[in-house]
């Protein structure tokens, strides 16, 4: 190190190395999953310039920064019990903002988050995609950022928490191929959502291990909100074959055919078996009530704000994606099909 340089911290290693800031940490812990050609570059630049280890902030004084998609029905309040659970633990604050209900290019949340910044533990971004911008101002000032229940692939380096969504579409189609349902409707989610494709991949490979031919009719696009599962159902329902059951993508949605099926004069499960997707508090109590997929959805956002408790204390991450798995409960909405 020469006499005049600094030295440098994590982040601005990496920015010269060209590399994430994780890869970086990985060289300084001594950590196995680097190239040699990476490892190379980032010790030649520790050994010319010096790495200026930053101290570990401490957890009470701590902010989670919650960054939500929209702000809509149960799924938020069971991510936030996630969070609170971790956050009661380890004396933090959490604050809570809005991403996609606003002028796309308003940036007010992320300057939130960069003022509250000294005190901040980092973000938690749930059924969210941050644009590369948002990624990298993040990055520039350390904060950390985990992904929850991904809208699309987190990319290299972005740490991240779901449930095992191809799973739970096919626990969900599979068990109304055990009733006896060959016509199973589909309601997908928004074509942007991973998780939604995920589950519509498991919808299919049961229906093709099964040996069902797959009905592209009974496909039908949905939004993951109960209006779109109640136009999606309608369609389904008013084909000249229409399925004997549908499995909607989400809870939302399986609330939406329940009102479909009642506007068309059927019962729930007599004339149509219903599966969603969650396990929402509420469906517990839909009549009849819901079957459905459960979604581990306050374990997911504990995990995640432990992760992010990790990264700001400069704590390398045992794994950067974890997967929870899903579960089938099953209640009164699915019998086996009238003959």
């Amino acid at each position: 190190m020469t006499a005049e340089s600094t030295p440098l911290t994590l982040a601005q290693l990496a920015e010269l190395a060209g590399v994430s800031t994780a890869t970086v940490s990985k060289v300084v812990n001594g950590r196995a999953e680097v190239s040699p050609e990476t490892r190379a570059a980032v010790e030649a630049l520790i050994r010319r310039h010096g790495y200026r280890r930053q101290r570990r902030r401490p957890a009470p004084a701590g902010v989670v920064e919650v960054v939500f998609h929209a702000l809509e029905g149960d799924y938020p309040v069971e991510i936030i019990k996630g969070v609170e659970e971790v956050a009661r633990e380890h004396q933090l604050t959490v604050a809570v903002s809005e991403l996609h209900r606003r002028d796309p290019a308003e940036q007010g949340w992320l300057e939130g988050v960069l003022r509250r910044r000294p005190a901040g533990v980092g973000v938690l971004a749930v059924f969210s995609s941050l644009d590369e911008t948002q990624r990298e101002r993040l990055a520039r000032r350390e904060i950390p950022l985990v992904l929850l229940d991904p809208a699309d692939d987190p990319g290299r380096g972005i740490p991240s928490v779901s449930a095992g969504n191809w799973n739970g579409g096919l626990a969900a189609t599979r068990h109304l191929l055990e009733l006896g349902h060959r016509r199973i409707g589909v309601i997908t989610g928004p074509g942007y959502a991973l998780s939604g494709r995920a589950r519509l991949d498991g919808y299919r490979t049961a229906l093709d291990m099964a040996g069902v031919p797959a009905d592209p009719d009974l496909v039908a696009r949905g939004d993951f909100l109960i209006e779109g599962g109640l136009a999606a159902a309608q369609r389904l329902l008013r084909l000249p074959d229409p399925p004997t059951a549908i499995f909607a993508t989400n809870d939302g949605q399986a609330i939406g055919v329940y009102h479909a099926a009642h506007r068309l004069g059927l019962r729930v499960p007599d004339d149509l078996s219903v599966v969603g997707f969650d396990d929402l508090p509420s469906v517990r109590w839909a009549l009849p009530p819901l079957t459905t997929i459960r979604q581990p959805l306050a374990a997911m956002a504990a995990a995640g704000t432990t992760m992010l408790l990790a990264l700001a204390h400069g704590e390398p991450l045992p794994q950067s994606r974890i997967e929870l798995a899903t579960e089938l409960v099953v209640r009164e909405s699915t019998a086996p099909p009238r003959r």
